[in-house]
Protein backbone atom coordinates (compact mmCIF):
# COMPACT_ATOMS: atom_id res chain seq x y z
CA UNK A 1 0.00 0.00 0.00
CA UNK A 2 1.18 3.47 -1.10
CA UNK A 3 2.34 5.99 1.60
CA UNK A 4 1.02 9.29 2.03
CA UNK A 5 3.02 12.47 1.07
CA UNK A 6 3.63 13.79 5.07
CA UNK A 7 6.07 11.58 6.78
CA UNK A 8 3.48 10.02 9.59
CA UNK A 9 2.10 6.78 9.18
CA UNK A 10 -1.29 6.50 8.23
CA UNK A 11 -3.59 5.61 10.95
CA UNK A 12 -6.54 3.69 10.55
CA UNK A 13 -9.14 1.47 12.64
CA UNK A 14 -8.76 -2.37 13.18
CA UNK A 15 -12.09 -2.86 11.91
CA UNK A 16 -11.30 -0.99 8.70
CA UNK A 17 -8.39 -3.18 7.73
CA UNK A 18 -10.02 -6.76 8.47
CA UNK A 19 -8.58 -7.11 12.19
CA UNK A 20 -10.59 -7.63 15.24
CA UNK A 21 -9.86 -5.07 18.33
CA UNK A 22 -10.67 -7.86 20.78
CA UNK A 23 -8.13 -9.75 19.70
CA UNK A 24 -5.33 -7.33 19.40
CA UNK A 25 -6.59 -6.58 23.45
CA UNK A 26 -6.34 -10.27 23.85
CA UNK A 27 -2.10 -10.04 22.92
CA UNK A 28 -2.48 -6.81 25.56
CA UNK A 29 -4.21 -9.02 28.44
CA UNK A 30 -1.53 -12.20 27.98
CA UNK A 31 1.39 -9.78 27.91
CA UNK A 32 0.07 -8.96 31.11
CA UNK A 33 -1.06 -12.12 32.46
CA UNK A 34 2.88 -13.69 31.53
CA UNK A 35 4.86 -10.70 32.85
CA UNK A 36 5.85 -10.00 29.65
CA UNK A 37 6.90 -6.32 29.86
CA UNK A 38 6.51 -4.57 26.58
CA UNK A 39 7.51 -1.19 26.40
CA UNK A 40 5.57 -0.23 23.42
CA UNK A 41 3.91 -1.93 20.41
CA UNK A 42 2.79 -0.34 16.87
CA UNK A 43 0.80 -3.02 14.74
CA UNK A 44 0.33 -1.92 10.81
CA UNK A 45 -1.83 -3.95 8.21
CA UNK A 46 -2.16 -3.10 4.36
CA UNK A 47 0.11 0.00 5.36
CA UNK A 48 -1.96 1.43 7.73
CA UNK A 49 -1.21 2.14 11.81
CA UNK A 50 -4.40 0.54 13.31
CA UNK A 51 -3.34 -0.04 16.94
CA UNK A 52 -0.35 1.99 19.21
CA UNK A 53 0.74 2.14 22.72
CA UNK A 54 3.86 2.84 24.90
CA UNK A 55 3.80 1.12 28.45
CA UNK A 56 3.91 4.44 30.72
CA UNK A 57 7.06 6.07 31.23
CA UNK A 58 8.06 4.94 28.29
CA UNK A 59 7.21 7.28 25.09
CA UNK A 60 6.34 7.48 21.06
CA UNK A 61 9.39 10.24 20.88
CA UNK A 62 11.71 8.82 22.69
CA UNK A 63 14.19 6.33 20.69
CA UNK A 64 14.65 2.82 22.66
CA UNK A 65 17.93 1.10 22.06
CA UNK A 66 17.40 -1.74 19.32
CA UNK A 67 20.43 -4.00 20.55
CA UNK A 68 20.88 -7.06 18.04
CA UNK A 69 17.81 -5.34 16.14
CA UNK A 70 20.65 -2.87 14.66
CA UNK A 71 21.85 -5.88 12.51
CA UNK A 72 18.57 -5.86 10.03
CA UNK A 73 20.23 -2.17 9.06
CA UNK A 74 23.75 -3.41 8.61
CA UNK A 75 22.29 -5.91 6.21
CA UNK A 76 20.59 -2.73 3.85
CA UNK A 77 23.92 -0.56 4.00
CA UNK A 78 25.26 -3.81 3.06
CA UNK A 79 22.87 -4.63 0.35
CA UNK A 80 23.35 -1.15 -1.22
CA UNK A 81 27.17 -1.18 -1.29
CA UNK A 82 26.70 -4.49 -3.06
CA UNK A 83 24.05 -2.58 -5.59
CA UNK A 84 26.19 -0.18 -6.16
CA UNK A 85 29.10 -2.55 -6.97
CA UNK A 86 31.19 -1.73 -4.34
CA UNK A 87 31.45 -5.45 -3.08
CA UNK A 88 29.95 -8.82 -3.56
CA UNK A 89 28.97 -11.06 -1.15
CA UNK A 90 31.39 -13.64 -2.56
CA UNK A 91 34.62 -11.67 -1.56
CA UNK A 92 36.98 -12.71 0.88
CA UNK A 93 36.99 -10.89 4.39
CA UNK A 94 40.96 -10.96 4.04
CA UNK A 95 40.65 -8.85 0.47
CA UNK A 96 39.19 -5.60 2.51
CA UNK A 97 41.96 -5.20 6.00
CA UNK A 98 45.18 -6.31 4.38
CA UNK A 99 47.07 -4.05 6.64
CA UNK A 100 45.20 -5.82 9.75
CA UNK A 101 45.64 -9.49 8.75
CA UNK A 102 47.75 -11.95 11.19
CA UNK A 103 51.28 -12.98 10.23
CA UNK A 104 50.28 -16.35 9.11
CA UNK A 105 46.22 -16.74 7.84
CA UNK A 106 44.61 -19.82 8.32
CA UNK A 107 42.76 -21.92 5.45
CA UNK A 108 39.65 -21.07 7.07
CA UNK A 109 40.42 -17.14 7.76
CA UNK A 110 41.14 -17.36 4.09
CA UNK A 111 37.98 -19.24 3.01
CA UNK A 112 35.56 -16.77 4.95
CA UNK A 113 33.72 -14.57 2.29
CA UNK A 114 31.29 -11.40 3.14
CA UNK A 115 28.16 -14.05 2.79
CA UNK A 116 29.59 -16.05 5.84
CA UNK A 117 29.76 -12.87 7.93
CA UNK A 118 25.99 -12.24 6.81
CA UNK A 119 24.39 -15.51 7.29
CA UNK A 120 26.51 -16.13 10.62
CA UNK A 121 28.58 -19.06 9.21
CA UNK A 122 32.17 -17.91 9.55
CA UNK A 123 33.53 -20.75 11.60
CA UNK A 124 33.76 -19.79 14.13
CA UNK A 125 33.02 -21.75 17.55
CA UNK A 126 31.92 -18.94 19.15
CA UNK A 127 30.28 -15.00 19.33
CA UNK A 128 33.04 -12.72 19.05
CA UNK A 129 31.72 -9.64 20.14
CA UNK A 130 33.15 -10.27 23.65
CA UNK A 131 36.62 -10.79 22.65
CA UNK A 132 36.33 -7.87 20.03
CA UNK A 133 35.17 -5.49 23.09
CA UNK A 134 38.30 -6.99 25.34
CA UNK A 135 39.99 -5.38 22.87
CA UNK A 136 39.56 -1.76 24.75
CA UNK A 137 41.14 1.12 22.94
CA UNK A 138 42.57 -1.49 20.15
CA UNK A 139 42.11 -2.22 16.43
CA UNK A 140 38.54 -4.46 16.81
CA UNK A 141 39.09 -5.42 13.09
CA UNK A 142 42.65 -6.60 13.92
CA UNK A 143 41.45 -8.58 16.70
CA UNK A 144 38.74 -10.61 14.67
CA UNK A 145 41.18 -11.41 11.98
CA UNK A 146 43.76 -12.66 14.82
CA UNK A 147 41.13 -14.90 16.22
CA UNK A 148 41.29 -18.43 15.30
CA UNK A 149 38.37 -19.83 12.76
CA UNK A 150 37.90 -23.22 14.27
CA UNK A 151 35.61 -24.59 11.60
CA UNK A 152 35.30 -24.37 7.48
CA UNK A 153 33.02 -21.25 6.61
CA UNK A 154 29.83 -21.73 6.13
CA UNK A 155 29.64 -25.11 7.84
CA UNK A 156 27.56 -24.43 10.48
CA UNK A 157 25.41 -21.29 12.37
CA UNK A 158 26.82 -19.77 15.52
CA UNK A 159 25.18 -16.37 16.53
CA UNK A 160 28.34 -13.76 16.13
CA UNK A 161 27.88 -10.35 16.60
CA UNK A 162 31.26 -9.75 15.89
CA UNK A 163 30.61 -10.98 12.56
CA UNK A 164 27.96 -7.97 12.27
CA UNK A 165 31.31 -5.71 13.11
CA UNK A 166 32.68 -6.78 10.61
CA UNK A 167 30.51 -6.62 8.16
CA UNK A 168 30.12 -2.50 9.41
CA UNK A 169 33.64 -1.93 9.17
CA UNK A 170 33.83 -3.71 5.10
CA UNK A 171 30.80 -0.70 4.59
CA UNK A 172 32.88 1.91 5.88
CA UNK A 173 35.98 0.39 4.07
CA UNK A 174 34.17 0.90 0.99
CA UNK A 175 32.16 4.09 1.04
CA UNK A 176 34.45 6.21 3.22
CA UNK A 177 31.15 6.30 5.58
CA UNK A 178 29.74 5.01 8.67
CA UNK A 179 26.95 3.03 8.47
CA UNK A 180 24.72 5.51 10.04
CA UNK A 181 26.07 8.33 7.09
CA UNK A 182 25.59 5.94 4.51
CA UNK A 183 21.49 4.77 5.58
CA UNK A 184 20.86 8.43 6.09
CA UNK A 185 20.03 9.94 2.65
CA UNK A 186 19.62 6.69 1.21
CA UNK A 187 16.85 4.98 3.38
CA UNK A 188 16.47 6.90 6.96
CA UNK A 189 15.69 10.01 5.66
CA UNK A 190 13.17 8.93 2.76
CA UNK A 191 11.55 6.54 5.72
CA UNK A 192 11.18 10.13 7.54
CA UNK A 193 13.32 8.62 10.53
CA UNK A 194 15.29 11.09 12.56
CA UNK A 195 17.51 11.40 14.82
CA UNK A 196 19.15 8.06 15.19
CA UNK A 197 22.03 6.99 17.05
CA UNK A 198 24.52 4.29 16.78
CA UNK A 199 27.13 3.02 18.84
CA UNK A 200 30.75 2.88 17.71
CA UNK A 201 34.30 1.34 18.45
CA UNK A 202 37.18 2.96 19.16
CA UNK A 203 37.96 3.26 16.00
CA UNK A 204 34.85 5.41 14.68
CA UNK A 205 33.10 2.01 13.09
CA UNK A 206 29.28 1.55 14.05
CA UNK A 207 29.08 -1.42 15.76
CA UNK A 208 27.08 -3.44 13.36
CA UNK A 209 25.85 -5.93 15.50
CA UNK A 210 24.50 -3.43 17.87
CA UNK A 211 23.90 0.11 19.71
CA UNK A 212 21.59 1.35 17.19
CA UNK A 213 18.39 3.59 18.71
CA UNK A 214 15.40 4.67 17.13
CA UNK A 215 11.48 4.91 18.18
CA UNK A 216 8.84 2.60 17.91
CA UNK A 217 7.38 4.47 14.28
CA UNK A 218 11.21 4.07 13.04
CA UNK A 219 11.09 0.56 13.39
CA UNK A 220 7.53 0.33 11.90
CA UNK A 221 8.38 2.42 8.49
CA UNK A 222 12.04 -0.28 8.18
CA UNK A 223 9.23 -3.14 8.45
CA UNK A 224 6.97 -1.34 6.07
CA UNK A 225 9.55 -1.27 3.53
CA UNK A 226 10.83 -4.46 3.95
CA UNK A 227 6.86 -5.46 3.13
CA UNK A 228 6.94 -3.60 0.02
CA UNK A 229 9.88 -5.22 -1.52
CA UNK A 230 12.17 -2.09 -0.26
CA UNK A 231 9.68 0.50 -2.53
CA UNK A 232 8.59 3.78 -0.54
CA UNK A 233 6.38 6.08 -2.10
CA UNK A 234 7.34 4.95 -5.23
CA UNK A 235 11.21 5.14 -5.03
CA UNK A 236 12.79 1.64 -4.96
CA UNK A 237 15.22 2.35 -1.47
CA UNK A 238 16.68 -1.25 -1.07
CA UNK A 239 16.82 -3.70 -4.35
CA UNK A 240 13.81 -6.09 -4.01
CA UNK A 241 16.68 -8.88 -5.05
CA UNK A 242 18.54 -8.10 -1.97
CA UNK A 243 15.12 -7.93 0.12
CA UNK A 244 13.95 -10.98 -0.94
CA UNK A 245 17.68 -12.74 -0.66
CA UNK A 246 18.22 -10.55 3.06
CA UNK A 247 14.83 -12.24 4.36
CA UNK A 248 15.31 -15.45 2.89
CA UNK A 249 16.58 -19.13 4.90
CA UNK A 250 19.87 -19.02 3.67
CA UNK A 251 20.95 -21.90 6.55
CA UNK A 252 19.48 -23.84 8.65
CA UNK A 253 20.09 -22.96 12.62
CA UNK A 254 17.43 -25.69 13.87
CA UNK A 255 15.22 -28.11 12.75
CA UNK A 256 12.23 -26.36 12.43
CA UNK A 257 10.08 -27.14 15.39
CA UNK A 258 11.13 -25.31 18.73
CA UNK A 259 9.99 -21.84 18.40
CA UNK A 260 11.43 -18.97 16.15
CA UNK A 261 14.74 -19.77 16.98
CA UNK A 262 15.12 -22.54 14.77
CA UNK A 263 13.41 -21.50 11.52
CA UNK A 264 16.35 -20.25 9.59
CA UNK A 265 18.56 -17.34 9.46
CA UNK A 266 19.10 -14.72 6.85
CA UNK A 267 21.46 -12.20 6.26
CA UNK A 268 20.98 -10.55 9.14
CA UNK A 269 17.25 -11.41 9.55
CA UNK A 270 15.85 -14.39 11.51
CA UNK A 271 12.66 -16.48 9.66
CA UNK A 272 9.92 -17.46 11.89
CA UNK A 273 6.63 -19.56 11.85
CA UNK A 274 4.01 -18.37 9.10
CA UNK A 275 6.09 -17.57 6.79
CA UNK A 276 7.26 -14.55 8.69
CA UNK A 277 10.75 -12.65 8.79
CA UNK A 278 11.77 -10.44 11.52
CA UNK A 279 14.71 -8.57 12.69
CA UNK A 280 15.46 -8.53 16.88
CA UNK A 281 17.22 -7.42 19.40
CA UNK A 282 18.07 -8.32 23.22
CA UNK A 283 15.44 -8.03 25.71
CA UNK A 284 12.36 -7.59 22.91
CA UNK A 285 13.35 -5.09 20.44
CA UNK A 286 11.23 -6.68 17.34
CA UNK A 287 10.34 -5.70 14.01
CA UNK A 288 7.63 -8.95 12.89
CA UNK A 289 7.21 -8.82 9.06
CA UNK A 290 4.12 -11.43 7.95
CA UNK A 291 3.91 -10.96 4.15
CA UNK A 292 1.00 -13.39 3.95
CA UNK A 293 -0.80 -11.18 6.10
CA UNK A 294 -0.12 -7.64 4.76
CA UNK A 295 1.38 -7.37 7.97
CA UNK A 296 3.97 -5.32 10.60
CA UNK A 297 4.79 -5.69 14.29
CA UNK A 298 7.38 -3.02 15.45
CA UNK A 299 7.88 -3.51 19.76
CA UNK A 300 10.33 -2.44 22.12
CA UNK A 301 10.51 -4.37 25.75
CA UNK A 302 12.31 -5.45 28.67
CA UNK A 303 12.13 -8.89 28.68
CA UNK A 304 13.78 -12.12 29.54
CA UNK A 305 11.38 -14.14 27.68
CA UNK A 306 11.48 -12.98 23.95
CA UNK A 307 9.81 -16.36 22.82
CA UNK A 308 7.31 -15.68 24.62
CA UNK A 309 6.23 -12.52 22.86
CA UNK A 310 6.30 -13.79 19.96
CA UNK A 311 3.66 -16.93 21.39
CA UNK A 312 1.70 -13.95 22.64
CA UNK A 313 1.32 -12.35 18.79
CA UNK A 314 0.67 -15.99 17.09
CA UNK A 315 -1.82 -16.85 19.71
CA UNK A 316 -3.73 -13.69 19.49
CA UNK A 317 -3.00 -11.19 16.35
CA UNK A 318 -3.00 -14.19 14.05
CA UNK A 319 -6.43 -15.30 14.70
CA UNK A 320 -7.70 -11.87 14.68
CA UNK A 321 -7.15 -11.43 11.13
CA UNK A 322 -9.84 -11.22 8.94
CA UNK A 323 -12.47 -10.24 11.92
CA UNK A 324 -13.79 -6.93 12.62
CA UNK A 325 -15.77 -5.05 15.13
CA UNK A 326 -16.01 -1.13 14.63
CA UNK A 327 -17.78 -1.37 18.32
CA UNK A 328 -14.36 -2.46 19.81
CA UNK A 329 -12.01 0.05 18.10
CA UNK A 330 -12.68 2.83 20.09
CA UNK A 331 -12.82 1.13 23.42
CA UNK A 332 -9.55 -0.76 22.65
CA UNK A 333 -8.54 2.91 21.57
CA UNK A 334 -8.62 4.36 24.65
CA UNK A 335 -7.82 1.55 26.58
CA UNK A 336 -3.83 1.57 24.59
CA UNK A 337 -3.74 5.39 25.64
CA UNK A 338 -3.79 4.53 29.79
CA UNK A 339 -1.13 1.59 29.02
CA UNK A 340 1.63 1.60 32.39
CA UNK A 341 4.32 -0.40 33.83
CA UNK A 342 3.70 0.83 37.30
CA UNK A 343 0.29 1.21 40.06
CA UNK A 344 -0.96 4.73 40.67
CA UNK A 345 -0.53 6.27 43.96
CA UNK A 346 -1.90 4.37 46.96
CA UNK A 347 -2.17 6.22 50.40
CA UNK A 348 0.25 5.67 53.02
CA UNK A 349 -0.28 3.37 54.99
CA UNK A 350 0.55 2.65 59.07
CA UNK A 351 3.95 2.07 59.88
CA UNK A 352 5.90 3.71 56.61
CA UNK A 353 6.75 7.25 58.27
CA UNK A 354 9.83 5.22 60.03
CA UNK A 355 11.25 4.86 56.18
CA UNK A 356 10.97 9.16 55.94
CA UNK A 357 14.00 10.86 56.12
CA UNK A 358 15.98 7.74 57.27
CA UNK A 359 19.54 6.52 55.93
CA UNK A 360 20.57 2.85 55.88
CA UNK A 361 23.66 0.80 55.13
CA UNK A 362 22.50 -2.33 53.36
CA UNK A 363 24.09 -5.43 54.29
CA UNK A 364 26.66 -7.12 51.45
CA UNK A 365 24.15 -8.47 48.47
CA UNK A 366 24.60 -9.86 45.00
CA UNK A 367 22.78 -6.36 43.94
CA UNK A 368 25.61 -4.58 44.51
CA UNK A 369 23.62 -1.90 46.45
CA UNK A 370 25.60 -0.33 49.54
CA UNK A 371 23.14 1.96 51.12
CA UNK A 372 19.87 3.80 50.72
CA UNK A 373 18.51 6.70 51.39
CA UNK A 374 14.91 8.25 51.38
CA UNK A 375 13.19 11.80 51.22
CA UNK A 376 9.91 12.93 50.86
CA UNK A 377 7.74 15.54 49.78
CA UNK A 378 3.87 15.23 49.37
CA UNK A 379 4.14 14.28 46.07
CA UNK A 380 7.38 12.26 45.80
CA UNK A 381 10.16 10.20 46.80
CA UNK A 382 13.91 10.64 46.21
CA UNK A 383 15.82 7.67 46.47
CA UNK A 384 19.52 8.38 46.95
CA UNK A 385 21.37 5.20 46.14
CA UNK A 386 24.87 3.83 46.29
CA UNK A 387 25.48 0.92 44.09
CA UNK A 388 28.92 -0.92 43.03
CA UNK A 389 30.24 2.96 44.17
CA UNK A 390 28.04 4.54 41.72
CA UNK A 391 25.78 7.31 43.53
CA UNK A 392 21.88 7.47 42.33
CA UNK A 393 19.22 10.36 43.59
CA UNK A 394 15.90 9.31 41.23
CA UNK A 395 12.90 11.13 41.45
CA UNK A 396 9.92 9.22 42.04
CA UNK A 397 7.01 11.02 42.16
CA UNK A 398 3.37 9.51 43.54
CA UNK A 399 1.10 11.23 41.23
CA UNK A 400 2.90 10.95 37.97
CA UNK A 401 6.15 9.84 36.67
CA UNK A 402 9.43 12.01 37.19
CA UNK A 403 12.17 12.35 35.60
CA UNK A 404 15.93 12.48 36.65
CA UNK A 405 19.25 12.53 34.63
CA UNK A 406 20.76 9.22 36.41
CA UNK A 407 23.92 7.64 35.43
CA UNK A 408 22.97 3.99 34.65
CA UNK A 409 26.19 2.29 35.32
CA UNK A 410 30.04 3.10 35.90
CA UNK A 411 31.60 5.45 33.03
CA UNK A 412 27.94 5.70 30.98
CA UNK A 413 27.29 9.00 31.59
CA UNK A 414 24.01 10.42 33.03
CA UNK A 415 20.70 9.14 30.89
CA UNK A 416 16.60 10.00 31.80
CA UNK A 417 15.42 7.72 34.45
CA UNK A 418 11.98 7.82 35.06
CA UNK A 419 10.48 7.24 38.23
CA UNK A 420 7.40 6.24 40.00
CA UNK A 421 6.54 5.82 44.21
CA UNK A 422 3.41 3.91 45.81
CA UNK A 423 2.44 2.79 48.74
CA UNK A 424 1.44 -1.37 48.75
CA UNK A 425 -1.66 -2.51 50.80
CA UNK A 426 1.31 -3.67 53.64
CA UNK A 427 3.03 -0.79 53.75
CA UNK A 428 5.62 -1.10 52.16
CA UNK A 429 6.84 1.16 49.78
CA UNK A 430 7.13 0.48 46.04
CA UNK A 431 9.61 2.52 43.92
CA UNK A 432 10.03 2.22 40.21
CA UNK A 433 12.36 3.39 37.64
CA UNK A 434 12.72 3.34 34.07
CA UNK A 435 16.21 4.62 31.99
CA UNK A 436 13.49 5.35 29.29
CA UNK A 437 16.00 5.20 26.28
CA UNK A 438 17.06 1.48 27.15
CA UNK A 439 15.21 -1.64 27.92
CA UNK A 440 16.35 -1.22 31.82
CA UNK A 441 14.62 -0.85 34.81
CA UNK A 442 13.75 -2.14 38.19
CA UNK A 443 11.13 -2.60 40.95
CA UNK A 444 12.17 -2.16 44.59
CA UNK A 445 10.09 -2.53 47.63
CA UNK A 446 10.64 -1.57 51.15
CA UNK A 447 9.31 -2.25 54.55
CA UNK A 448 10.02 -1.19 57.72
CA UNK A 449 11.36 -3.68 60.16
CA UNK A 450 12.08 -2.75 63.37
CA UNK A 451 15.05 -0.12 63.68
CA UNK A 452 15.77 -1.25 59.85
CA UNK A 453 14.00 -1.92 56.81
CA UNK A 454 13.81 -5.37 54.37
CA UNK A 455 14.18 -4.44 50.72
CA UNK A 456 13.20 -6.36 47.81
CA UNK A 457 15.26 -5.46 44.59
CA UNK A 458 14.42 -6.80 41.53
CA UNK A 459 15.76 -5.91 38.07
CA UNK A 460 13.80 -6.09 34.70
CA UNK A 461 16.43 -7.84 32.86
CA UNK A 462 19.65 -9.82 33.66
CA UNK A 463 21.07 -11.86 36.35
CA UNK A 464 18.66 -10.28 39.00
CA UNK A 465 15.33 -10.26 37.27
CA UNK A 466 14.61 -12.68 40.11
CA UNK A 467 15.25 -10.82 43.13
CA UNK A 468 17.31 -9.80 46.05
CA UNK A 469 16.41 -9.77 49.32
CA UNK A 470 18.24 -6.90 51.37
CA UNK A 471 18.35 -6.53 55.00
CA UNK A 472 19.01 -2.45 55.48
CA UNK A 473 20.21 -0.75 59.03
Amino acid sequence: MAMPASDALPRSTPAAQGVSAAGIAALIDALATRDLQVHSCMILRHGCVIAEGWWQPYAADVPHMLFSLSKSFTSTALGLAVHDRRLSVDDPVTSFFPDDLPDAVGPNLAAMRVRHLLTMSTGHHADTAGRLRDAGQGNWVRRFLGLDVEHVPGSTFVYNSGASYMLSAIVQRVTGLTLLDYLTPRVLRPLGIEGATWESSPQGINAGGWGLSLKTEDIARFGQLYLQKGRWRGQQLVPEAWVDAATARQISNGNGRAGDWAQGYGYQFWRCRHGAYRGDGAHGQYCVVVPDQDLVIAMTGGTGDMQGVLDCVWDHVLPAMGGGDTTRDAELGERLTRLSLAPVQRRPAPGCAAQAGRSYRLEPNGANLDSLTLEFTSDACRAMLVEAGVARSIECGFDAWRMSDVERAAGHGPSPCAGRASWEEDGSLRLDWYFVRTPFGCTVRIRAAGNGVDLHYRANVGEHSRGVAIRGL
